[in-house]
Formats: C-alpha cells, sequence, structure tokens
C-alpha cells in the first residue's frame, strides 16, 4: 500500500513538472511551419534572426527568452519564429523559395530572408535583429540590440 501511495505521488509530481515545462518554452516554429499556422489563422508574427556566434543573441536566449512574462506573451500573441540568420538549406514560403545566395562568397554567409525582413538602407545587417509583423505579415517594427527582459515586455505589448 505503502508502495502504491509513493508511486502515485511521484507520478503526480512528474505530471506537474511535464506540464510546467512545456509552459515555461516559447512555441518557436519554423518558416514552413509559419505559413501553415498563418493560413489556418492569421495573427501577428515575432521572428528572432540570429547566428551560434552572437553573443548578444544567447544571452537573449538566456535571460529575455526565459522570462515567463515574455513566454506568456508571445506564446498568446504571436507565432513565434526563430531563425538562424546563416541558415544553409532553401526555405519555402508564401510561392517562393528562398536561400542563402552567399554560402561560399563570404565568411558569415547571410540567409535571404533574413536579408529581406532585417535589411536597412544604408547599413550592413546586423544582430540580434528582432521582427514584428502584424497580421498580413507587413513589418511593423525592427529591432537590432540586445532586448533585456523588460524591454522584450515592451515591445511585446505594442
Amino acid at each position: 500500500m505503502y508502495f502504491k501511495r509513493l508511486l502515485f505521488f511521484g507520478f503526480c509530481i512528474l505530471s506537474m513538472y511535464t506540464g510546467l515545462s512545456q509552459q515555461d518554452t516559447i512555441k518557436w516554429l519554423s518558416f514552413e511551419q509559419l505559413e501553415s499556422a498563418l493560413a489556418e489563422k492569421p495573427k501577428k508574427v515575432f521572428i528572432d534572426f540570429y547566428a551560434d556566434w552572437c553573443a548578444y543573441c544567447k544571452k537573449m536566449d538566456k535571460v529575455a527568452f526565459k522570462n515567463p512574462e515574455v513566454i506568456t506573451r508571445l506564446n498568446t500573441a504571436y507565432y513565434a519564429v526563430k531563425m538562424n540568420a546563416e541558415y544553409k538549406d532553401s526555405i519555402q514560403f508564401g510561392g517562393a523559395i528562398f536561400f542563402n545566395k552567399e554560402l561560399g562568397k563570404k565568411r558569415n554567409p547571410t540567409h535571404e530572408i533574413p536579408l529581406m525582413l532585417a535589411s536597412r538602407e544604408g547599413m550592413p545587417f546586423s544582430l540580434p535583429a528582432v521582427i514584428l509583423l502584424d497580421e498580413h505579415f507587413k513589418v511593423k517594427a525592427r529591432y537590432f540590440e540586445y532586448l533585456s527582459p523588460k524591454k522584450m515586455i515592451e515591445v511585446l505589448s505594442d
């Protein structure tokens, strides 16, 4: 009897922990998943472009994207996309195919999608790059800096 109670108690704790762990992460989508989601239900889009070498990108992963309020806001009000700006493969999105045309030409080749969505006139592409789009996939804001949890919450509140 004692063993059954202990087993039941352990199962309850494991169930609670599993439920919490699913709620404490951002539901990141790929561009392919985003296209399907937008077709099913239009919603605002949050895109985080990063690179493995980007220190501020890593800091946002460890701090801002672990903040419970940021996670809740992203998971409820946005489709969240995370993309390595140096992605090497092609991506099919919106009836077109996008490539990393800089492969083999540059030390840190940037994929066509981040160049298209996160470029600024007269300035080189830089990371971190966070892009906010409305329900119609129109760019509403671009941020090219480390966003603290406080700043991220402000950005997601607009």
